[in-house]
């Protein structure tokens, strides 16, 4: 088994790549077709401390696989990752990688509004297989900002530099973030289907002694069942119910809690340990969050 290579600096992407001196120390775009030495890097495992987006196009299948996942790339795809992703560079690929690779060091925005707002593009938290696709017109808009991007990095360096980089690398996630919204407008009947298999599986959980015994299902665990990334999966739920994934189990949970307190003469204490909950105040403070009164005053005025 090969040991793992750890990519941390754009110096490390450009010996990978067998590229040259990098233009600037902190951010590069390699364009796939160019890699060298690709023979020596099959069956390699990286792991990558810098952000990454990719656009990628392959004629037959994709060469990457990310965890256990297979990611098929043969439609024009973008792929985000962030620092700790583990890449697997697949040993039987022969056909070279059309596309190009957007790294850039989490220093480059350090002292920028960008790193306050980076978490929110969930997508950097997607599972490879959760790629987005986009169209010919899309593929062109980004590859205009990453043109944009690769020439002031290669241009003289000023004092505009970083402004100028920051803000072209911001359109560009900000542009990603409309194709994933359309993504999941567009799939509308297989996003629907991801909601139905959701709520039963919520249903399921909640009428079996896992709700005694484990307590709430965790936003974590209902993804692993749905075979999605957290983020992925409370994004899509988002886009087509309002609702997160945490946000679906409180209101399954206080659905189930006003049942009971109408229809049995439990006690408040009974009800939330049914419903899993190890201490009664976690349940009630829940209740009066999500109702605006107390499980005593909802049975006392319904």
């Amino acid at each position: 088994m090969n040991n793992i290579v750890r990519i941390d600096s754009i110096n490390a992407v450009h010996e990978w790549a067998g590229y040259g001196k990098p233009e600037h120390p902190l951010i590069t775009v390699i364009d796939f077709t160019k890699v060298k030495n690709t023979n020596k890097l099959k069956g390699q495992t990286f792991t990558l401390e810098l952000y990454l987006i990719s656009m990628k196009k392959m004629p037959d299948k994709e060469a990457l696989f990310h965890g256990r996942k297979y990611c098929d790339f043969k439609d024009g795809t973008l792929c985000f990752m962030s620092p700790g992703h583990i890449i697997t560079i697949d040993e039987e690929e022969n056909t070279p990688e059309e596309g190009w690779g957007l790294y850039f060091h989490p220093n480059l925005i350090q002292r920028t509004n960008l790193n306050k707002q980076i978490t929110n593009y969930s997508f950097f938290s997607y599972n490879i297989y959760e790629a987005l696709h986009v169209s010919d017109k899309e593929k062109s808009i980004l590859n205009s900002i990453v043109e944009k991007i690769k020439d002031e990095y290669s241009s003289h360096i000023d004092q505009h530099s970083q402004t100028l980089i920051i803000s072209n690398l911001e359109l560009l996630l900000n542009y990603c973030d409309r194709f994933y919204t359309r993504q999941f407008l567009t799939r509308f009947n297989s996003n629907h289907d991801v909601v139905k298999k959701f709520n039963q599986f919520l249903n399921e959980y909640f009428n079996s002694d896992k709700i005694k015994t484990q307590g709430l299902p965790s936003v974590k665990e209902c993804a692993y069942y749905m075979n999605y990334s957290t983020n992925y999966l409370s994004d899509l739920l988002k886009k087509e119910t309002g609702k997160t994934t945490l946000e679906h189990i409180h209101y399954y949970v206080i659905d189930i809690a006003k049942s009971m307190l109408l229809s049995s003469n439990k006690t408040v204490q009974e009800i939330s340990y049914d419903l899993g909950f190890e201490y009664t105040n976690q349940f009630s403070r829940l209740f009066k969050k999500e109702t605006r009164m107390s499980p005593i005053k909802y049975r006392n005025t319904s």
